[in-house]
């Protein structure tokens, strides 16, 4: 089992070392999850957040100035039945951090699961909230849950999102105890983030014992803080993925929209690394463009863009992983 010394000297490796690196999470992947990717389809919610993040341009003190939205329940359930229509069961509710999706987003779940005859993994990414709310989310239809921790660092977590490390932490294991499939996440290149840092992000998860794993480079965003500071190296992160994939096979991991924002071809790349899911945009327009996750030149991957990822990699693409399962309520 890879220790965090270990994970260290794997993401350090080039050349011919990082490609065996990556030979060797792509075998990892295969033996687990064959040549499956699995398709997600995201739909966005919410632009309002009362967190302030230095990174991200719906922080907090950017809403006065921000077109904000809130999407209906009848606006979420009319996007999901064009993503059942393309044979996707995979649908991720994501959203700023605010306590008003509890509402909006539960009363469009109970919809969603019966458009697809309970066949579904509603998956939310909707920031912290109290147990009873992930237990209502829970009962309401939701089955898991994508909370990222970004950093490990207690310290450069607090500068850069200026709330404690701990209470993110404590709402992944209220999530995990109610049964929820869990997915956690850190950002590559963060101002301050070391090697080591990293390794214990992965470590980390690795003994919460989530599901599901993501790491993106950091993108620069205008109007906010760190809008000056240098982009995350893409090598790096792709060295994160091999070394995730390593470090727990049956994880579910994106090879994410941020890899392709920062070099043509780098979503291609991440399943070169071991990746094994892709997310595409299912947003409406007109709210897609006020949610500036990146500002607003984001570049957006539709369905049709994901399929050629795929095919481009010589894989398959397919469902949840996790609908074979018996769901227990």
């Amino acid at each position: 089992m890879l220790d965090q010394n270990d994970i260290r000297t794997l993401l350090t490796l080039q050349g011919s070392e990082r490609e065996e690196l990556f030979a060797q999470a792509r075998a990892a992947r295969t033996e687990v999850h064959g040549d499956r990717v699995v398709v997600r389809a995201v739909i966005e919610v919410t632009n309002l957040c009362r967190v302030d993040c230095d990174f991200c341009p719906m922080r907090r003190s950017n809403t006065r100035t921000n077109d904000v939205f809130h999407q209906t329940p009848a606006e979420m359930i009319e996007t999901a039945l064009g993503v059942r229509a393309l044979g996707v069961d995979v649908i991720c509710l994501q959203g700023g951090e605010v306590p008003q999706t509890t509402t909006s987003v539960g009363a469009a779940l109970p919809t969603i699961c019966d458009l697809y005859d309970g066949r579904v993994e509603l998956l939310l990414n909707l920031g912290n909230k109290t147990r009873g709310e992930y237990a209502s989310l829970r009962e309401q239809g939701a089955t898991s849950y994508i909370i990222k921790h970004e950093t490990s660092d207690a310290d450069l977590y607090l500068r850069l999102r200026h709330e404690a490390l701990a209470h993110r932490l404590a709402c992944m294991t209220d999530l995990l105890d109610l049964g929820y499939r869990v997915g956690s996440g850190m950002i590559i290149g963060l101002p301050g983030q070391s090697l080591d840092s990293i390794a214990h992000d992965i470590l980390l998860c690795r003994d919460l014992g989530v599901h599901m794993m993501s790491a993106a480079p950091f993108v620069p965003a205008p109007d906010t803080p760190l809008a000056g500071a240098p982009a995350g190296d893409v090598d790096l992160t792709l060295n994160v993925l091999a070394a995730m994939r390593l470090a727990q096979p049956a994880w579910t991991i994106p090879s994410v929209s941020a890899m392709r924002a920062r070099v043509e071809g780098g979503q291609r790349r991440g399943f070169d690394a071991g990746a094994n899911v892709i997310v595409f945009n299912a947003t409406p327009a007109d709210f897609r463009d006020k949610y500036l996750i990146y500002g607003k030149n984001r570049k957006v991957s539709d369905y049709d863009y994901a399929m050629s990822v795929i095919a481009e990699a010589g894989l398959t693409p397919g469902g949840s992983v996790f609908l074979t399962e018996t769901r227990q309520p």
